[in-house]
């Protein structure tokens, strides 16, 4: 098999990474497009003459095209592409706000599928949501999802709308993770606890509540009380939530955060 990468970013450095490292794809069968070249660690084994700057026709014996590219860089790069994808080339889009319909119109690709990674993908524990047209079947989709699970866990989503909801719920989600641990430090810091070990204790709290959820099956609210006990500090501070109706604010944000996804979509 073999993959085009257009953009080499964050995100296009770490799929190639995670493909390699996984031994789905070798470093040679993989071609990326880019402005620059990138350092021999960011290039991953990949040969320098699979590093191009502009779409050639080596494009036309790829299985898999990769749009890691900026949304507002999409209409460039699908006058270029147009011309050289056929209709068994599946095109796999990792670009906020791009529809399906947009990226087949502007491509004349049918074979496509549309999906949103986050942040944590970096570090191989990334979530990732998405969806597919339906020219795309189950064995394209079983090599897409197997691809994507090499930088974490995915989902597939029949309805392509949950694209925009997963980008405002994992998309953002560690930016709210690290609002609500960056308000912990400095509450850590404000009792007396120097900047380091304000961040050592906040950083390992959360790393162990999350391996801790994932020992066993008990919900959110059930460890919740395994914590809180009655009359104790942390039914004080949960009380501040409730009253703060913090669970009401959180959601709005999700939910602005959606909407502006919606907005950004073309």
């Amino acid at each position: 098999m073999k993959i085009a990468i257009i953009g080499y970013g964050n995100m296009g450095k770490t799929y190639a990474s995670s493909f390699i490292n996984s031994r789905f794809i070798k470093a040679e069968d993989i071609i990326v497009v880019d402005k620059f070249m990138p350092t021999n660690k960011e290039a991953f084994g990949i040969p320098s003459v699979n590093f191009i700057s502009e779409i050639n026709d080596s494009f036309s014996e790829t299985d898999i095209v990769i749009l890691a590219v900026k949304p507002q860089d999409f209409e460039s790069v699908s006058e270029k592409l147009k011309s050289k994808l056929s209709d068994k080339q599946i095109v796999l889009s990792i670009m906020a706000g791009v529809t399906i319909g947009t990226i087949q119109k502007m491509t004349d690709c049918t074979k496509v599928v549309r999906s949103m990674p986050n942040i944590v993908s970096q570090i191989g524990m990334g979530m990732t949501v998405f969806s597919a047209s339906s020219d795309i079947d189950r064995k394209d989709l079983f090599i897409i999802q197997n691809l994507l699970n090499t930088t974490g866990k995915s989902i597939y989503v029949d309805n392509e709308k949950l694209i925009d909801a997963a980008t405002a719920v994992s998309g953002s989600g560690p930016a709210y993770v690290f609002y609500f641990m960056k308000s912990m430090i400095k509450a850590a810091e404000e009792l007396g606890f120097t900047a380091s070990q304000a961040e050592l204790l906040v950083n390992q709290t959360f790393i162990g509540s999350i391996h801790l959820k994932n020992t066993n099956s008990f919900s959110n609210e059930e460890w919740i009380a395994k914590v809180a006990s009655k009359g104790g500090t942390t039914e004080k501070a949960l009380e501040v939530f409730d009253t703060s109706d913090t669970e009401a604010i959180i959601g709005k944000a999700v939910m602005a955060a959606n909407e502006r996804a919606l907005e950004l979509g073309i």
